[in-house]
């Protein structure tokens, strides 16, 4: 038997007593706590205040799920995800933000981001840095945030002087003498006196449902999206590597515009390279320019 003492009826079994507290317009049960509240209103507040439920105190507003909470808070309030915080005003959640996540927190956009690389990262787009570095070639008027911008612009194809990604190796072999940044066995033109030949694929590359790279196994809807992979850097020696290896980065890399993007981050000793660096790539730089005036 099971006693029902606000109602004092007794029942026949503990089930049967649940059933009538789930019916009854005298009992608001909230079944995640195991709590039995006397009014509706009673219940309401209690699930409102609780930790275990999704509620924003703000509004006294209930949610079916935390998603929907936080979200919430990121849309109406003023909140600090990393905190789980809501602040009076936006000024005080920037003041907030300014003192306790200053690593990671723009204060002129006012934008928290993941981490502090990120942050870093954000910090070097023409938002904040401008587009400073112009194309050195003739007819192209495009600038850029950084070296790593133009040689990624040059590499690509995109510039009007029609360079490429073997033209601009091809020119660091001859430019880079004292190799400080390129590795002379695996660059066009170095110490065998090698030449590449362009990899590109045919029909025979469908497998019965996909066109499939012979290097490394990945497939394509289509024959031009096979050929565009094959001439992309995914399988380019590492023809460039950090002059910091000393202080213990070594890092190798496929392209000019990857070493840039290293040397731009600070991610290693490479800055007490900088000014070397620097100098190569603008021995480079004047040296296109010469080639297209020619």
């Amino acid at each position: 038997m099971a006693y029902c003492e606000r109602c004092e009826r007794w029942f026949s079994s503990e089930r049967a007593l649940e059933q009538h507290k789930d019916d009854s317009s005298r009992h608001y049960v909230c079944h995640e706590c195991a709590k039995d509240f006397a009014s509706s209103n009673a219940l309401q507040q209690h699930l409102i205040q609780s930790p275990r439920h999704p509620s924003c105190r703000q509004c006294s507003t209930l949610f079916d799920e935390w998603s929907e909470l936080y979200e919430h808070y990121n849309e109406d309030h003023h909140y600090c995800d990393p905190c789980n915080t809501i602040f009076a005003s936006e000024q005080a959640l920037h003041d907030h933000r300014r003192q306790r996540h200053g690593d990671r927190y723009c204060t002129l956009c006012r934008r928290i981001f993941q981490n502090a690389n990120s942050f870093a990262h954000h910090c070097r787009s023409a938002r904040h840095q401008g587009r400073s570095v112009d194309c050195p070639m003739r007819g192209c008027e495009k600038s850029f945030v950084s070296n790593a911008g133009l040689l990624l612009h040059l590499e690509s194809g995109g510039c009007v002087s029609h360079m490429t990604r073997e033209k601009v190796d091809r020119i660091m072999s001859r430019y880079d003498k004292q190799n400080l940044i390129t590795k002379p066995d695996r660059l066009i033109g170095g110490g065998t006196g090698t030449t590449v030949i362009g990899q590109w694929a045919t029909e025979r590359a469908w497998n019965g449902s996909h066109y499939e790279c012979y290097l490394c196994h990945r497939t394509y809807a289509t024959l031009p999206a096979l050929n565009q992979h094959l001439s992309s850097p995914a399988h380019a020696e590492k023809r460039y590597h950090c002059p910091s290896a000393l202080y213990g980065c070594g890092a190798e890399f496929r392209t000019l515009s990857g070493f840039c993007q290293h040397v731009e981050s600070d991610q290693c000793g490479v800055r007490r390279f900088r000014g070397e660096v620097d100098r190569v790539l603008d021995g480079l730089s004047s040296k296109m320019k010469r080639l297209t005036m020619g």
